[in-house]
């Protein structure tokens, strides 16, 4: 026979009769041990405090979270590997926000672990960073380790490094046979070189001449063979000087240099800049100089204020999109790279040049793009 539940009352029957005196809001407290009766119609003690205080614990919780995770990204500022040779990679920097000079020398000011090795995007889209000074035991810079660095004015380099260089805050390899990053903002170091700290453009840029040649313009130094990768990539130039003996332009050396209107081609020593005039300047013509050779990928992508563009016969690589984005049309007028000149006639330039995809640009016509064409067989333009 199964066994009778009871209830906390001795006999059902007691609790049968004694449950109807019980408040129907309390009724359950009596069956089940433990239980408080509800807060039926009747307010809680101190609610107001009750809820002050969990606010107030929330906040503090939500604050410390974040401030230790903030913390925790850039607790490492500093990213360095060692390397076999006893000397260390700087992998990767992270600005807490207030860092805009620094010495890449030592690992934490420590002699006995040189940094030799900068990685490819170490300082990638720092926009705080406006010096850097490299040390003596710098010996391998990656191409792309200053990409976007949009406020960087200037790379110093310890003059006994036996590496690399600078040339008034241009970076170069110790030889000067290779232009490797003209910081992006070095308009800005110009300025305050010469005295237009004051001033962010010239109120006519074609009329200023002095501001022009001192701010707007570069003479790459004859030495120069390479331009290397990214190495004007978003700089503010108007104009560029390019010497003849000049072999090759990396990929995205020229990469959305918007404002630059000119490319020309000087012959002998590097012309200087002195009071305002650039002295110097033997044999020009425009556009690329006769010995290049390799026209790298996107070379000259977006550079919609160039009206003329020159291959000349040695080259033998033009790279994937060279000159893409570099024509356009601007009410009904066609305007930047819209058509290319080379000196090759069709058969040869086909049979010699290795060309990549695209390499022309489009610019839009109507309804479909169109290719930029090309015209072979082309004498160059005579200098303007």
């Amino acid at each position: 026979m199964a066994k009778k539940l009871k209830n906390n009352l001795a006999d059902q029957s007691q609790y049968d009769a004694f449950k109807d005196s019980i408040p129907e809001d309390e009724i359950w407290t009596y069956r089940i041990e433990g239980l408080q009766a509800p807060h039926i119609n009747k307010p809680y003690s101190n609610v107001r405090f009750k809820k002050i205080l969990v606010v107030v614990i929330l906040v503090v919780a939500i604050s410390t979270s974040i401030f230790l995770s903030v913390r925790a990204v850039h607790s490492d500022a500093y990213n360095f590997t060692p390397l076999s040779d006893g000397t260390y990679e700087f992998v990767k920097f992270s600005n807490p926000g207030n860092i805009k000079t620094l010495a890449v020398d030592y690992v934490d000011g420590d002699r006995t672990k040189p940094v030799s090795v900068l990685h490819e995007y170490v300082f990638n889209c720092d926009e705080m960073i406006t010096e850097v000074t490299l040390g003596k035991e710098i010996k391998e810079i990656d191409s792309k380790s200053f990409y976007s660095c949009y406020a960087l004015k200037a790379i110093h380099v310890d003059p006994e490094n036996q590496y690399y260089c600078d040339v008034d805050g241009v970076l170069f390899n110790k030889d000067q046979t290779e232009l490797i990053c003209y910081p992006i903002d070095h308009d800005t170091y110009l300025r305050d070189k010469y005295g237009y700290a004051s001033q962010l453009w010239p109120e006519d840029a074609a009329y200023d001449e002095k501001y022009y040649n001192e701010i707007n313009t570069y003479v790459v130094p004859s030495t120069v063979k390479t331009i290397g990768q990214l190495a004007f990539n978003y700089s503010e130039l108007f104009r560029v000087y390019l010497p003849e003996g000049l072999e090759k332009l990396d990929s995205m050396c020229f990469f959305r240099n918007w404002h630059l209107e000119s490319i020309q081609t000087y012959n002998g020593n590097t012309p200087t800049v002195e009071n305002g005039k650039i002295t110097g300047l033997k044999e020009l013509k425009d556009s690329l100089p006769d010995s290049l050779q390799f026209i790298g990928s996107d070379t000259f992508n977006s550079a919609i204020c160039i009206d003329y563009m020159y291959i000349p016969a040695n080259v033998t690589f033009i790279g994937h999109h060279a000159f893409w984005g570099a024509a356009r049309k601007e009410n009904g007028s066609l305007i930047g790279i819209y058509e290319i000149h080379a000196a090759l006639d069709e058969e040869t330039f086909n049979n010699t040049v290795e060309t990549g995809d695209q390499w022309t640009g489009q610019y839009d016509n109507g309804l479909f793009p169109k290719n930029v064409p090309v015209l072979y067989g082309e004498s160059r333009t005579p200098a303007k």
